[in-house]
């Protein structure tokens, strides 16, 4: 008989009943939270549901030693995470996103690709404020490219630079990411005139294949000999858009675009996610996180807004820039492009900018790599 109630104590002591904290529930809460909005609101579900569910696997309490958590050697999950820590998912990722992405838009307009880049000023911003509440200058680095609003580029920078924080920064820029619809068009309203929301522009020229093909090619080569710590994200993102617009390659360029970034996409999503754990998780560092985040993406999109209406002091009656695809700078890739066309339309129902909006969108993804490779360079 004691020998059975020994056994059962034993077991109780395994069990995640035993190890619970109230940390736990507060992150399973948030996972929970990630994962409704996701499914009702459709806030980048792709990444929130992968997220949310991480969140509830890597804080479900148990009995350290036991190679079960993510921060344990050699469990399943430390293993997968491993693609994290060292920077292996966000240049496939970059790789499907090259496969996917269309450069039409930002070729027939090339300076809208001074939009993308002025919206990078988010990121040093945030770096420089970082510094001013006592992050070390790699800490710095890795939390201001939040402002950038691109998921593996802060993971791969956080790898480099910060991988203690790495938790609390890929959350809070996927968080951001998602939260682009809700954030946003608030501020692009306060920077806009209601003349400036109807600005009418020029429809895109038509783009020759051999342009196309022409410019990942030269694309990598500028970028990267200006920036060569760059060259894992960079090089994958032309790579891929190669790949798509050589019209020899469809084979390859679907699996970049598909089942290869979809992979990729499903074990960062759960590992940043598992990453969350209570006990690791939950300290003041991340809440400071999450408000500097915050702050380097409103920055990003207010001085993206502020930047056209500076362009269109310089242009013509006929040429002016919609100051609503200003938003579009930042790299979330294609729902920021997507907000710059639903707020346009809430003004004129005739006046889409989707196909504006992309030029700068596109933009925003190369100046976020740019950006971190400088980072790169002179901090790690």
């Amino acid at each position: 008989m004691d020998f059975m109630q020994n056994q059962m104590m034993q077991f109780l002591h395994y069990t995640a009943f035993a190890n619970f904290e109230i940390g736990h529930l507060v992150m399973i809460l948030i996972g929970l939270v990630f994962i409704t909005l996701a499914i009702t609101k459709e806030f980048e579900p792709l990444l929130l549901i992968p997220i949310g569910f991480g969140m509830i696997i890597g804080n479900i309490p148990f009995f350290p030693g036991l190679k079960t958590g993510i921060y344990e050697t050699s469990s399943v999950l430390n293993i997968l995470y491993h693609g994290v820590q060292n920077g292996w998912y966000p240049p496939l990722i970059f790789l499907g996103i090259g496969a996917m992405t269309d450069f039409s838009a930002l070729l027939s307009n090339p300076k809208l690709m001074l939009i993308g880049a002025a919206a990078q000023v988010g990121i040093f911003a945030a770096y420089m404020a970082s510094l001013a509440l006592g992050f070390t200058p790699a800490e710095a680095g890795a939390i201001g490219i939040i402002g950038g609003a691109d998921g593996p580029t802060a993971i791969f920078i956080s790898s480099q630079l910060a991988p203690d924080l790495m938790g609390a920064i890929a959350v809070s820029a996927y968080s951001y990411m998602a939260l682009v619809p809700v954030i946003q068009p608030p501020i692009m309203r306060l920077f806009t005139t209601k003349k400036e929301r109807v600005i009418r522009m020029k429809p895109p020229r038509q783009v020759s294949k051999l342009e196309k093909i022409t410019f990942p090619i030269l694309g990598v080569l500028f970028t990267c000999f200006v920036v060569p710590t760059g060259l894992p994200l960079l090089g994958m993102l032309f790579f891929g858009n190669l790949l798509k617009e050589s019209g020899v390659t469809k084979r390859l360029a679907n699996t970049a675009s598909g089942p290869i970034i979809d992979i990729a996409t499903i074990l960062i999503g759960l590992t940043v996610g598992a990453s969350t754990q209570a006990t690791k998780f939950l300290t003041p560092k991340s809440i400071l996180i999450f408000a500097l985040g915050a702050t380097s993406f409103v920055v990003a999109t207010t001085f993206g807004v502020l930047f056209v209406k500076f362009m269109n002091l310089f242009l013509k009656e006929g040429n002016k820039i919609n100051p609503l695809i200003g938003n579009s700078g930042v790299s979330a890739v294609p729902d920021s492009a997507r907000v710059s066309n639903n707020v346009g339309l809430e003004y004129d129902k005739t006046n889409y900018l989707l196909q504006h909006a992309m030029a700068p969108n596109v933009s925003g993804v190369v100046g976020s790599a740019v950006a971190a490779g400088i980072l790169l360079s002179f901090l790690k």
